[in-house]
C-alpha cells in the first residue's frame, strides 16, 4: 500500500511504500514546539521506502533528531532519528490522514489538561466569518 502526502503549498510531495511501522502521538516539549501544537502525530516507515519530490529542509532539534519541513511554507513533514534507518512522517501531511490509526503515545505526562475538554467547546461554523479563498494545495489521494 502506498501512502502519499505533502506540504500546505504543494512544493513538497512524498510517497511511502507500505507496510508501515508504528504510529503515535508525541506530547514531548520538542514536538510541541516543532508543531506549534499540543502534540505531533507520526507514522514510521523505513527511510528507503520513502521518496520525496525534493529533499525537505531540515532542522536538527537535538544531537540525534532531524526534523524535515517545507522551506517554502513551513509545513512539518518528518522526524528522523539519525542513528537509525527509519523516518516518521507527520500523519496530517498525508493525503488521507484517516488511513492511519494511532497505536500509542510518547510523553503523556506533557499532555495539556484542557485537551480532554475539546469536545465540550462550543462549535463555531467557519462560514460565519468573512469568505476567504484558500491558497492551500489540495490533497491528492491516490
Amino acid at each position: 500500500m502506498a501512502f502519499t502526502g505533502g506540504c500546505q503549498c504543494g512544493r513538497m510531495r512524498y510517497s511511502a511504500e507500505g507496510p508501515r511501522d508504528r504510529s503515535s502521538v508525541c506530547y514531548c516539549r520538542m514536538c510541541q514546539k516543532a508543531g506549534g501544537a499540543p502534540f505531533m502525530a507520526f507514522v514510521r516507515f523505513p527511510a528507503a521506502r520513502v521518496s520525496w519530490s525534493a529533499p525537505p529542509a531540515t532542522f536538527a532539534s537535538s544531537e540525534a533528531v532531524e526534523r524535515g519541513f517545507c522551506s517554502a511554507c513551513g509545513t512539518p513533514l518528518s522526524y528522523r532519528d539519525t542513528r537509525g534507518t527509519d523516518v516518521s512522517l507527520t500523519i496530517y501531511s498525508l493525503d488521507d490522514p484517516g488511513a492511519v490509526d494511532l497505536e500509542f503515545c510518547f510523553s503523556p505526562e506533557r499532555k495539556p489538561p484542557w485537551l480532554d475538554a475539546l469536545e465540550d467547546l462550543r462549535p463555531v461554523d467557519l462560514q460565519d466569518g468573512p469568505a476567504l479563498a484558500s491558497l492551500q494545495h489540495p490533497d491528492r489521494p491516490d
